[in-house]
């Protein structure tokens, strides 16, 4: 007897955004992101351009939405607190070096970043979507030393999350050095020189 119930739409519609995703995330690797297109990203995928469109107002969104799909986050767990700052500081900015070298990671963030400087939307979203959420982790971790006394009671901890992330941050996007386990322990042990209460 025939099956004749009928298709889960949401699940086609799923499958569809999965190889929306992928294919957005290849080609900007592959062709960068002045030659990719709305229509290169549905031929990759195999779906029709209108499909995209129905969901997305650009590539950029696209690309924003398919890289935001697949960034690891700490939203859940929060940064870890073994009770050793510097420690813990330097073991998510280790794995975040990893992250940042890895080539699949470089191409979409490279090219949202770039974009980002002449769309304010866009700089504006990405900011929300990823920068920021990130920014608060540090916050949080940085603010939980305070309380313990690891970090001087008039640091303004939100500044102290900048100081650490801004110059990997300007590192890794005008590609003035490496990132390295070097260069991260360095930036850590420097800026909780300056955030460490007085004697």
């Amino acid at each position: 007897m025939a099956n004749t119930s009928t298709p889960d739409s949401s699940r086609r519609s799923e499958r569809s955004r999965r190889a929306i995703f992928d294919a957005a995330l290849a080609l900007v690797g592959e062709v960068g992101y002045d030659k990719l297109t709305i229509e290169g990203i549905a031929s990759r995928a195999g779906v029709g351009k209108q499909t995209i469109y129905r969901w997305w107002p650009s590539k950029a969104a696209v690309l924003l939405d398919a890289f935001t799909a697949t960034v690891d986050d700490y939203d859940a767990k929060g940064l870890p607190d073994t009770g050793d700052l510097a420690a813990d500081l330097k073991f998510v900015l280790r794995a975040t070096a990893d992250e940042f070298n890895d080539p699949a990671f470089q191409a979409p963030y490279r090219a949202l970043a770039a974009a980002g400087a002449n769309d304010e939307e866009l700089s504006r979203t990405f900011v929300a979507r990823l920068s920021e959420p990130g920014t608060r982790l540090y916050v949080d971790r940085l603010r939980a030393a305070q309380e313990t006394g690891e970090v001087a009671a008039d640091v303004d901890v939100r500044i102290a999350a900048e100081m650490l992330l801004s110059p990997f941050s300007q590192r890794w996007l005008m590609r003035t050095g490496e990132l390295t386990y070097d260069f991260v322990d360095t930036l850590v042990d420097q800026v909780l020189r300056g955030l460490r209460p007085r004697d």
